[in-house]
């Protein structure tokens, strides 16, 4: 297993179905309590493990998680409300340093309930056309809705996985 990819890299269908984006869906909507289950119990030891050498610690993840969902939400908004806008990258190792990530990782898990509730009620609505809708990511280039809802799940479940590395070490 590569660690940095312990889930493998993001693969979206060449066609998404409904199914796909339903099965998205769901993770998506569980995502917070298996992270519960997962993070709750633990102490500060626990969240300052990595999963590898030079990798965030189980606080930071939880907490990049959260802006990462965040980030990802707004650029599915406006994928939907504006005409292929174009949106910035956002310095995910400056975000994973600044004072609010020594925060408790709950304040991150109660932003994530939300902005994926959010989320799931948007992604139940969406039509085939809105999933072919776009938007130009600064660094990435062209990305449609159909492959940030994929996205949105798969980077849960990419962290997730890493956070269970760190404490299993």
């Amino acid at each position: 297993m590569d660690v940095k990819y312990p889930i493998g890299k993001l693969q979206v269908p060449e066609k998404v179905k409904s199914e796909n984006i339903q099965e998205w869906l769901k993770e998506i909507e569980t995502y917070t309590i298996r992270l519960r289950e997962t993070v709750d119990t633990l102490s500060d030891e626990d969240l300052s493990k990595t999963y590898r050498e030079g990798a965030w610690t189980v606080r930071q993840l939880v907490h990049h998680i959260a802006d990462s969902q965040l980030n990802m939400y707004q650029r599915l908004k406006l994928a939907l409300t504006d005409e292929n806008p174009t949106v910035p990258a956002f310095d995910e190792e400056k975000w994973a340093i600044l004072s609010d990530t020594k925060l408790p990782v709950e304040s991150s898990i109660k932003m994530l309930e939300g902005i994926n509730e959010r989320i799931v009620s948007l992604g139940q609505s969406l039509t085939a056309e809105q999933l072919g809708r776009a938007f130009t990511h600064q660094t990435n280039g062209e990305i449609t809705v159909a492959t940030k809802v994929a996205k949105l799940a798969w980077h849960e479940e990419h962290h997730l996985a890493h956070i269970k590395i760190a404490l299993s070490k």
